[in-house]
């Protein structure tokens, strides 16, 4: 939306990576089967910009569990608005951690 851009009419860099840590966040805890938390974020790269108009899709990939922690490896693309073509605009690695009802590290359950 028009109230999430800069004057050049590029979103703000700081939408995409909240759409970013959502997307992580859901990734995350469906493997914690529970609340997580961002601990880190890192590689982070805005690789095109997203403009006013364009659709941006949100693509996870677990790379790692820890006993606490999951590592995910998260993209934005845009499908350009009228052109039809769709673009990876940005990437980046997350951590999250598993946390209980006091916020406090807790096991990853065991996958079978």
């Amino acid at each position: 939306m028009p109230a999430d851009t800069n004057p050049a009419g590029d979103i703000f860099g700081g939408w995409i990576m909240s759409l970013m840590d959502l997307a992580a966040g859901v990734s995350a805890g469906s493997l914690a089967r529970g609340r997580v938390a961002t601990a880190a974020v890192s590689n982070l790269t805005f690789l095109q910009p997203v403009k006013v108009g364009d659709v941006v899709c949100v693509y996870t990939d677990i790379t790692k569990t820890g006993r606490t922690s999951v590592t995910v490896g998260v993209e934005a693309w845009a499908l350009r608005r009228n052109l039809g073509e769709r673009v990876r605009v940005t990437a980046a690695e997350f951590v999250l951690v598993a946390v209980d009802e006091v916020g406090k590290p807790r096991p990853l359950p065991e996958v079978f």
